[in-house]
């Protein structure tokens, strides 16, 4: 029984569904039997196309092979412009994806703590920097300045966020003096872009002049979002001492400091009310996930992962929240949160195979 065409690329995790229910299986030792009999010259040889997921999954270690002094590359700066411009395919491949992992992280490995927060805050600054309508080079400054930010102390981030004791003085010191010390490490790579270097060496200053490491009051307007940025993913972010906030505390606490600024306005817009990754209960008693926004901030699309009884189901079900059937009547905690850390994100967004185009500018080798 023919189910699809030759050479049909399957996109979606119900059209996966589908073809698996009307009969899409072979047996094993048929294909034993086929693979054997072809010489080893004649065997052909299939490259599975890139899946959005991996390609993501990929960039904290591509990041920590580019900062890492042992493995640095000689020509860092250019590896270092290509992998900004990567980050900004993929979230144009999908936006609602790149959300959904940096508010998804009950998987993270904390080792790559520091790693994945440069790169989850990176994403919130392009999404930021649109949004405030800047140009394209001044939003790319922005998020080099995201990526590099933490360079002198990444490893040091990933220590602390496995350990189980509060903050020691030794490294309470080191964090103190990170932005000035990864201004001085650019610097030595060549690196004479203004924005990019006095975002960083601001980045944890205060207006109220109680940020360090020099205490100053005034801030650049970049130095100032590189902030919230990396205010907010680190709030949402899990350790080992403390349970990461929910996206809204993290906002509600970012837009009162702000005093509903531009900035922290800016990040709700893009987030809205409940971001992708929100796990959240129906109206119908489903409970699931948010994965895609809509022009209503508060209304947007959920994949259903349970029936109304709160058994999970096999086949994943999106409800638009604006009907009032499937309106969202609370936030997801406790035990039935246990459910997400055996959820593939392929299930809720189905199997994207079709590589992002590459960025205009020559990648390197990881990048191809």
């Amino acid at each position: 029984m023919l189910l699809l065409a030759k050479g049909y690329i399957v996109t979606t995790g119900p059209q996966l569904d589908n073809i698996l229910e009307r009969g899409a299986f072979v047996d094993v030792e048929e294909i034993r039997a086929v693979t054997q009999a072809v010489a080893p010259s004649q065997a052909p040889t299939v490259a599975a196309p890139p899946n959005l997921f991996d390609l993501w999954n990929q960039t904290s270690e591509i990041l920590r092979v580019l900062l890492n002094p042992p493995q640095r590359p000689p020509d860092i700066l250019a590896q270092l412009d290509a992998f900004a411009a990567r980050l900004v395919v993929l979230v144009d491949y999908n936006v609602n994806i790149a959300i959904y992992r940096a508010v998804r992280q009950e998987n993270a490995h904390n080792f790559y703590y520091g790693y994945t927060h440069s790169v989850h805050t990176a994403v919130l600054c392009i999404l930021l920097a649109r949004r405030l309508g800047w140009a394209q080079g001044r939003m790319m400054s922005l998020v080099r300045a995201a990526l590099t930010m933490n360079m002198s102390i990444l490893e040091l981030q990933g220590k602390m966020a496995v350990q189980d004791v509060p903050m020691k003085d030794s490294q309470r010191a080191e964090i103190r003096r990170h932005p000035q010390t990864a201004v001085e490490l650019l610097q030595k790579l060549g690196v004479t872009d203004s924005d990019w270097l006095q975002a960083i060496a601001q980045h944890h200053e205060h207006p109220e002049g109680t940020g360090y490491p020099t205490g100053c009051k005034e801030m650049s307007e970049m130095a100032a979002a590189l902030r919230v940025t990396d205010i907010l993913m680190a709030k949402i972010s899990p350790r080992a001492l403390r349970a990461a906030l929910t996206p809204q505390e993290a906002i509600r606490h970012l837009y009162k400091e702000d005093m509903g600024g531009a900035l922290s306005t800016a990040i709700v817009k893009e987030f809205g009310i409940y971001p992708p990754g929100d796990f959240v209960k129906l109206a119908s008693g489903e409970l699931g996930v948010v994965v895609e926004r809509t022009a209503n901030a508060k209304a947007p699309i959920v994949a259903a992962i349970t029936d109304a009884a709160g058994k999970a189901i096999i086949h994943t079900v999106r409800h638009d929240t604006a009907q009032p059937e499937f309106a969202i009547v609370s936030m997801c905690s406790g035990a039935d949160r246990a459910m997400l850390k055996r959820l593939l994100p392929e299930r809720l967004y189905g199997f994207s195979v079709v590589a992002p185009a590459r960025p205009a500018t020559s990648p390197p080798p990881w990048a191809r």
